[in-house]
């Protein structure tokens, strides 16, 4: 049977070699990208903006970053929770979903929309905590998916019935997600099953870090919790995820089916993967950086890692570069601000700063290594996220889960827009079949 596999696979391979000029001859925007890097335009909304240049002429110039949500700056939005001193996941949820920005007795009544779908079945929950799998963005595919069967509106498309659903997905994942794994910490590492109920007078943030880990937060960590899931909420229609959303949707298939396959794009190592990525990384740094301090020390070490002789010989910095940010990461940020006072009450200052040092040297680092023939680059959000997620106890395990908590406001309004745009098409981009020659059938006993 190996041998099978073996033989199988060696034509397999052999069959999905295509040559590299051919997509330069034929103009093919390989990765739906443009030559420059940036992303071809396939669609139009009116949810996320991601800004990172401004175009002149066929030249990209770059420019500080800039994410808005239906028109209002993400840099407002957090300063304005913030300055009112309470959360805002909510209040964003809302806004993504409606474009407008609620009025208290809207926000109250979304609030107590959601917490009243945050209590799940007793036998959903039983099978929540007898899924099998290491993986929980695959215990969640499945789980979503088994929503579906307990939804006798699931194939009702009218717009009062995607909304709901999308309230009950936004509401529940966060509950899933917190089952899923007491349930995979109870199966495969024998530790205590402890399962707790959702409080209607708790924020999704609190409730989350309650779920997790009883009364043992910090408001601090609930605040800073309560961040991220905005941060996360929405980036725009071109982010891998988002796209796949739009484009199971374009199919016209339910709610369920499409948040389905947005999670399994999440899972990715090169979408939702990367602030794993980066902790790693940095595990890596520690242990071979002696003096987190010197500057010089940790250049040097950047570059091994860029020359492949370091850490997994990948050449890459993660957490260091992205897509459509050039000179600067808005996420990234504002996240960085409310990690040096996490770090403080945590004492963890001197781990901070050595993230802080590589922020400021990977973009050296990189210019060095390119002889100076590279784009400007900055941390993104990831650089940050998984030493905030460790400083406030999250398990690894839950790093990419969180991220699919938070997306799915973003994921729901992308799914509306798409469903309820009156030019609704199928997404059908085309691909060029390159084989030159014409065969034909030969009888089994002749090949």
């Amino acid at each position: 049977m190996e041998n099978f596999i073996s033989d199988v696979s060696r034509l397999v391979g052999q069959s999905c070699q295509i040559d590299k000029d051919l997509f330069d001859k034929y103009n093919v925007k390989r990765g739906l990208r443009n030559a420059d890097g940036s992303g071809v335009l396939v669609g139009l909304t009116s949810i996320g903006d991601v800004v990172g240049y401004r175009r002149e002429g066929d030249t990209l110039i770059p420019t500080e970053g800039d994410l808005r949500y239906r028109g209002f700056p993400i840099r407002e939005l957090v300063k304005g929770f913030q300055k009112e001193n309470r959360h805002g996941f909510e209040e964003t949820t809302f806004l993504l979903l409606t474009g407008k920005l609620p009025t208290s007795l809207q926000l109250a009544e979304m609030t107590t929309h959601l917490a009243s779908k945050r209590d799940l079945d007793d036998s959903f929950v039983n099978m929540i905590l007898t899924l099998r799998g290491r993986d929980l963005m695959n215990m969640l595919s499945r789980s979503v998916l088994i929503l579906y069967t307990l939804d006798d509106t699931a194939e009702d498309y009218s717009l009062p019935s995607l909304v709901k659903q999308s309230l009950n997905l936004i509401a529940k994942l966060p509950i899933i997600v917190a089952y899923s794994y007491q349930g995979m910490r109870h199966s495969f590492y024998r530790k205590s099953l402890v399962i707790r109920h959702p409080q209607a007078n708790l924020s999704a943030a609190e409730n989350f870090l309650y779920l997790l880990k009883g009364n043992k937060y910090t408001p601090l960590e609930a605040e800073i919790l309560d961040l991220m899931m905005i941060l996360h909420a929405e980036h725009g229609g071109g982010n891998n995820s988002t796209f796949t959303m739009r484009l199971v949707s374009s199919a016209m298939t339910d709610t369920y089916s499409a948040t389905a396959a947005a999670i399994g794009s999440l899972k990715g190592r090169l979408h939702g993967g990367a602030n794993l990525q980066v902790l790693e990384m940095m595990t890596n740094i520690k242990k071979n950086v002696k003096n987190w301090n010197d500057k010089e020390e940790i250049k040097s070490y950047l570059m091994k890692i860029l020359r492949k002789e370091a850490y997994d010989r990948s050449g890459k910095i993660y957490g260091i570069g992205h897509a459509v940010y050039t000179l600067s990461d808005p996420r990234a940020q504002l996240l960085k601000t409310k990690a040096i006072e996490l770090a403080k009450a945590k004492g963890l200052e001197a781990e901070l700063q050595l993230y802080l040092n590589i922020e400021e040297l990977a973009p050296k680092a990189l210019a060095e290594y390119k002889n100076g023939n590279v784009k400007p680059v900055c941390a993104n959000v990831d650089f940050f996220s998984g030493f905030v997620y460790e400083a406030i106890e999250i398990p690894h395990e839950l790093f990419t889960p969180m991220f699919a908590i938070a997306r799915m406001s973003g994921w729901a309004a992308h799914r509306l827009e798409e469903m309820t745009f009156a030019s609704r098409r199928i997404i059908r981009p085309a691909y060029k079949n390159i084989l030159q020659n014409e065969y034909h059938y030969v009888p089994l006993q002749d090949r």
